[in-house]
């Protein structure tokens, strides 16, 4: 999944000389929390919710009048990604520069935005909970063979896997988790148990033991 997919457009743009009255009625009135700021076509910064609400606070060192400009308090240095950008690069770029938005700028002008928002919606669609799926979690030898072994498994049954997640749970092991297009996963669960999977979810009922 790339940015684009899920970045937001239009992007609702502001300039340094929008004051921060303006600014916080748009922030209410689009129901948003990031506002890139835009001089001469070009990203000269972006201005959070939060920046604005600190700026016109009596906590700032420096409190700001509701009808003072925003450049004061925008972010100057801005992170942005490109629309061809994978989005757990998108993610990891967030998470290490500790932000909740990255402007989306392709031929110098902004064509989108990314938040933490967008990001946790595409972790739900690509974990597969939009549909009506089942979920089972299995952890396999970190060796070659071991996932085409689980897929096999369910292709041997004409269970269609409707996505997989990875991860590495240390010790040698990979943690596996599987929405497939049946909700019947506790004798899909037991079937895996014998055919020597070691399966985390569903557990088996006390009464099927």
């Amino acid at each position: 999944m790339l940015v684009r997919e899920i970045m937001k457009t239009p992007v609702t743009t502001i300039s340094p000389d929008t004051t921060f009255l303006e600014a916080c009625k748009l922030l209410q009135e689009k129901g948003i929390r990031h506002l890139p700021v835009m001089e001469n076509g070009i990203l000269a910064g972006v201005i959070t919710d939060r920046d604005v609400r600190f700026a016109t606070s009596a906590l700032c060192p420096s409190p700001q009048q509701g009808s003072d400009p925003v450049r004061s308090a925008m972010s100057a240095s801005v992170v942005t990604a490109d629309p061809s950008d994978p989005i757990e690069e998108a993610a990891r770029v967030m998470r290490a520069q500790k932000i909740g938005c990255l402007p989306v700028v392709e031929d110098r002008s902004v064509v989108g935005i990314i938040t933490n928002m967008d990001l946790l919606d595409a972790l739900l669609r690509l974990a597969g909970v939009y549909d009506s799926t089942g979920r089972l979690e299995v952890s396999l030898d970190d060796v070659p063979g071991e996932l085409a072994r689980l897929t096999s498994f369910f292709g041997h049954r004409n269970v269609n896997i409707r996505s997989v997640l990875t991860y590495p749970n240390g010790q040698g092991l990979i943690r596996t988790v599987l929405r497939v297009d049946t909700n019947q996963t506790l004798p899909l669960a037991e079937a895996l148990r014998e055919a020597q999977f070691t399966v985390l979810w569903p557990m088996p009922k006390p009464w099927l033991r």
